[in-house]
Parts: C-alpha cells; sequence; structure tokens
C-alpha cells in the first residue's frame, strides 16, 4: 500500500494566503512562501497552491511567487488558478511548479486536459473538481464555486482520467470549511471507479477525519487548510495520530 499523503492548501489572493467558509468569508491568514517552509519542516508531504483571483495580470505576480516559493521548499508542490492554456501551465511549472491543477478552464474546454497531458506528462496534471450535491446528485461547479455547470461529478472525474489527468482533486462544496468531516461515501465511489490518485479536500475538523477519510472514503491523501493556517492540528502530531491507528503515512 502507498503511503497516504498529508496536503496543506494555501489559497492565494493578490499574494497572500487566505481562508473562507462554503467558499465565501475570506480572510488573510499569511505570507505564502512563510507558511510553506514551515508545512515543509513539519512534515507535510506536498502542497497546494491555488491562485483564486487569477487573472491576466495577476499571472505574473503568481509566477514570480512560485519562483519564491520552489526556493524555499524542498517537497512537491502543485499550483492552479486560471490556467487556461498550455502556454499558462508551461510558465508556471517552469517556474518551479511540480504540478499543475486546473478546474474551470478544463470543463469549458476539456481538451486542455489532453493539450497539457500531451505536452508534459500525466503525472504533472491534476484536475480539480469542485462538486455540491443536491437532489441526489453531485454537480460540478466552476469560477471558484459559483456558477453550476451540467457536469456531474463521476462522469466528468472519468472523463478528465481517460484525457490524462494524473490525480483527482475533488473538493466537496457541502463540506467545504465546515469542519464537520470529508465526502467520504462520494470519496469511495471515485477511489473505487479510477485507477489514478484521488485527493479528498473540504471538511477536515479533526484528527478522526483523517482516518475516515483514509479507511471509509479510501482517499490516497487528504487536503486541509484552516486547520492547518491556525495550528488547530499540527502536521507532526496528526502523522502520529494515523500512524498509531495503522494508517501508512511518509
Amino acid at each position: 500500500m502507498l503511503a497516504k499523503r498529508i496536503i496543506p492548501c494555501l489559497d492565494i489572493r493578490n499574494g497572500k494566503t487566505v481562508k473562507g467558509i462554503n467558499f465565501e468569508n475570506v480572510v488573510d491568514v499569511g505570507d505564502p512562501v512563510e507558511l510553506g517552509a514551515k508545512y515543509a519542516r513539519e512534515g507535510a508531504d506536498e502542497l497546494v497552491y491555488l491562485d483564486i483571483t487569477a487573472t491576466h495580470e495577476g499571472r505574473k505576480l503568481f509566477a514570480d511567487l512560485v519562483r519564491r516559493i520552489s526556493e524555499h521548499l524542498n517537497i512537491p508542490f502543485t499550483v492552479g488558478g486560471g490556467i487556461d492554456s498550455e502556454k499558462d501551465a508551461e510558465i508556471l511549472l517552469s517556474a518551479g511548479a511540480d504540478k499543475v491543477s486546473v478546474n474551470s478552464s478544463a470543463v469549458k474546454d476539456p481538451g486542455l486536459i489532453d493539450r497539457i497531458a500531451r505536452g508534459f506528462g500525466n503525472q504533472f496534471l491534476v484536475v480539480a473538481i469542485d462538486a455540491r450535491f443536491a437532489e441526489n446528485r453531485w454537480t460540478v461547479y466552476v469560477n471558484g464555486g459559483r456558477i453550476p455547470t451540467d457536469k456531474e461529478l463521476f462522469s466528468w472525474a472519468g472523463e478528465a482520467r481517460e484525457r490524462g489527468a494524473g490525480e483527482i482533486l475533488f473538493t466537496s462544496m457541502n463540506h467545504d470549511g465546515t469542519k464537520n468531516g470529508f465526502a467520504c461515501d462520494a470519496l469511495k465511489a471515485l477511489s473505487t471507479a479510477l485507477s489514478i490518485p484521488v485527493i479528498a479536500s473540504g471538511g477536515a475538523g479533526k484528527k478522526e477525519h483523517f482516518v475516515e477519510v483514509f479507511e471509509q472514503g479510501q482517499a490516497d491523501a487528504a487536503l486541509a487548510a484552516s486547520i492547518f493556517h491556525y495550528n488547530e492540528i499540527p502536521i507532526p502530531e496528526l502523522k502520529e495520530y494515523l500512524r498509531k491507528n495503522h494508517i501508512i503515512v511518509r
């Protein structure tokens, strides 16, 4: 069995790390370079940086930030937000990112997945999916969780894998920021159906939730933000707890 990964997520707005609840009420929580270096020292396996207000103007700012991050990190990190083309991916990978993540742009242009995977390799591409459960259906949303689409979580994740995604990062909008636990049933269904790693996002609030997401949800990695940003669950403490519960971690 592969070791399970713990991944702090840093949402970036105008060069600062921010955090919200259910994709709203966003507040500033610190410097992304310093936070990333701190998490690396504490034993995080990877990091995810998402530029949540990516624009053409912000792309250069974010690329400069990615360069600074890469100079201070000794663990892999993924960057995403507003990647609309192979050129955007190339800029961020060249700046030092280990992987890129696409979300809304891939929903609007699924061929983007094929082109990035073909140009850089599946292992460099994460497809992020934000979905909300209502009326017995997981509906995929775009534009930072603001706009519903006609896509459904499981069929879209399967298509993304077929097109060349190396990993799926699934955020349950129902669970995001609530600290009530991950969407384990949906995660188990995704993990069972897909032959690529699934990263769980949305709902981490206590150490038990990580045991649940790895055992019940069968996720390959678990991503969280506020519990790490506010030091509610220190990463070394979390990893020790997982080991005691027979979860293999690095």
